[in-house]
């Protein structure tokens, strides 16, 4: 059987989890890596019953108390990070306080201080966007906005290199034919979009990138880039009954239309 590294992780988590719920049987208290795959097969599991992401965090937040972990355990997992497949696309769920107060205070020996909190920065941006497909679509906090599901109807030049204006690691949602306004952000760092829908792969800024961006999203019918270029006119063929010159192919040096997935 052939399995992708995504499946195999999946395969590893709910092994470490099925030991912790055996040890957990025989009366044993969890460690830190049993607890926090535990935790973490509880989203997945709770995603694959078909449950909404906010519900899949609630569960995983009772599957444990401070009573079932050893001691120090619920101060050292704090947050638990774990990517589940949703009826409406793979999410990344953020548990936070996943077993509840722990007993150690800030002056225990490798206690997180934490500093002061930052100010949420402002949108830059603000645009209409709307949602032309017949499934939800949902857009996490850091994904390049510009190169989101083609499906989405937005005003794509003003969204290159830009992200969502939302915390590390959330998401917002557009329901099927749903109208949202959002507020949008600089990319920060480096400015380098690799990867997403493929529309830009290289640095943001770069002469000509946004130019070319668009045309690509254009070409491959990304809703508000402008719509499918027409293509230029091409010069008839030659009389040439022995086919001795052949028509030149046609270039393929082409940006690749990915499927209109959930991103």
């Amino acid at each position: 059987m052939r399995l992708t590294p995504t499946e195999r992780d999946r395969l590893l988590l709910f092994g470490a989890a099925e030991l912790a719920r055996a040890r957990r049987a025989r009366g044993l208290k969890l460690n830190v890596p049993e607890a926090t795959a535990l935790i973490a097969d509880t989203v997945c599991e709770a995603a694959r019953d078909g449950r909404r992401l906010a519900e899949a965090v609630e569960a995983a937040r009772s599957v444990l108390g401070p009573e079932d972990v050893l001691p120090g355990v619920a101060d050292v997992v704090t947050e638990v990070h774990v990517e589940a497949v949703f009826d409406d696309g793979s999410r990344l769920a953020v548990v936070s306080d996943p077993i509840g107060d722990g007993s150690l205070d800030g002056s225990a020996p490798g206690a997180v201080l934490p500093g002061p909190a930052d100010a949420e920065p402002e949108p830059a941006l603000r645009l209409t966007v709307r949602n032309t497909a017949a499934v939800p679509v949902s857009v996490t906090s850091h994904f390049h906005f510009f190169e989101a599901n083609p499906r989405l109807d937005f005003d794509r030049a003003a969204a290159y290199g830009m992200r969502l204006c939302v915390p590390a690691g959330s998401s917002v949602r557009f329901g099927p034919g749903d109208e949202a306004e959002v507020g949008l952000v600089p990319i920060g760092g480096d400015r380098v979009a690799i990867g997403f829908a493929g529309l830009v792969d290289g640095p943001l800024d770069a002469p000509g990138a946004k130019a070319e961006a668009l045309r690509r999203a254009a070409a491959c019918g990304y809703r508000g880039a402008g719509g499918r270029p027409e293509a230029a006119p091409q010069e008839p063929a030659p009389h040439d009954p022995a086919g001795l010159h052949p028509a030149p192919r046609e270039s393929r040096q082409q940006a690749p239309c990915r499927p209109e997935e959930d991103r």
